[in-house]
């Protein structure tokens, strides 16, 4: 063996070494991460719609914004640019809006839903990775435009007590349960998550129809805010669904679970790395690669939807270089109607937290 074949060797064999006996934080830290590449991107993939991978390891193309105002929301923590989604998630926030002005609300504010491209965020969510979750606070629009301050330091109030873990009845109104309902009507809604509280709220008072109760799941945080989730949606193979629950309103044992001491014990490793400061590209889907590298779209006001326009054909026309035509507004649209969907559209899977029994304490998205 000549002197190089041997040094060779021996380089081989630390490097070696060094994956063997070098943590997985530092193994992570020695590749850019996602976080780092997805948070710098500020317009989406100029392509065709797409959600590659799950809700918390994925990433988007042919995104769309929300427009900042519009006159049944207002979109807030602007600074974030967090306001993109999948065109059929920003259909159904626009939707939304109209429908909860229509039975008392007064209109949305919208916290985040998606970066860009989406991937994994740097600070906040582990979910909110594939343009198919959005955040809407509890606090109702105002009778005026909020300034780009107010956007930013505006503090959303809890409806539940920290300590209890219940509502608070005086902020509690019958116009909560009629936004939730309104929200859980949507066929492309699988789950909506909710502070526990809310959840029993809802439990203890509702009469009537109380099938969409299976949508509203508990989980922590959510007191300010609920988080909605659409479905994989058509034309995106690579989305990977959630598993579905059991039937039944979720007012049973696995709620009461929430009001013992477990779920709220301190973590007992509360100094290890959340799973965004350790993901890679290697964790994420292949596709995701191309979609960091895509083009970008000329504006972002090329790729915001305001009021009564269809999100999809925005994001089709930017894709393809087409003219929006006029018969894409969906203004026109009676406001209960339900938007036509492909045979091949998959069946709603509901409330999609995979069936464990008893829940165990998972991230929070």
């Amino acid at each position: 063996m000549t002197i190089f074949a041997r040094a060779a060797r021996i380089a081989a064999l630390l490097a070696l070494a060094l994956t063997i006996v070098m943590p997985a934080t530092e193994l992570a830290q020695s590749a850019e991460l996602a976080k780092n590449l997805f948070g710098s991107k500020e317009l989406p993939a100029a392509t065709q719609p797409q959600s590659f991978g799950f809700y918390s390891k994925g990433c988007f193309a042919g995104g769309v914004a929300i427009a900042t105002d519009g006159p049944t929301w207002q979109a807030m923590r602007l600074s974030r640019n967090r306001r993109w989604g999948h065109p059929a998630m920003i259909n159904l926030i626009e939707r939304l809006s109209r429908d909860a002005t229509a039975d008392g609300w007064n209109g949305l504010l919208i916290g985040d839903i998606s970066q860009p491209r989406g991937g994994p965020m740097m600070t906040g969510h582990a979910s909110h990775q594939i343009g198919l979750d959005a955040d809407i606070w509890f606090t109702q629009m105002p009778d005026r435009r909020l300034t780009a301050s107010e956007r930013e330091n505006m503090s959303p109030r809890s409806l539940v007590n920290e300590k209890t873990h219940l509502v608070i009845d005086k902020f509690w109104t019958p116009a909560h349960e009629r936004l939730l309902k309104r929200a859980a009507s949507y066929s492309q809604v699988e789950r909506i998550l909710v502070n526990p509280g809310i959840k029993k709220k809802l439990c203890d008072t509702v009469t009537g129809d109380r099938a969409w109760l299976r949508k509203i799941r508990p989980f922590w945080g959510h007191d300010y805010h609920f988080h909605i989730r659409i479905g994989c949606q058509p034309g995106s193979p690579g989305c990977k669904r959630q598993e579905t629950t059991a039937a039944g309103e979720g007012c049973d044992k696995s709620l009461a679970w929430w009001f013992t001491e477990e779920p709220w014990r301190p973590n007992k490793n509360p100094d290890a790395p959340k799973a965004r400061d350790l993901m890679t590209m290697a964790s994420l889907p292949k596709e995701c690669r191309a979609v960091l590298q895509a083009p970008a779209p000329a504006s972002e006001a090329s790729v915001t939807v305001g009021p009564g326009v269809d999100a999809m054909a925005v994001s089709h026309a930017e894709a393809t270089g087409a003219t929006i035509p006029e018969s894409t507004s969906v203004a026109a649209a009676p406001a209960t109607s339900e938007p036509a969907m492909p045979e091949s559209a998959p069946i709603s899977a509901f409330a999609a937290t995979p069936e464990l029994g008893v829940p165990l304490p998972r991230p929070r998205p």
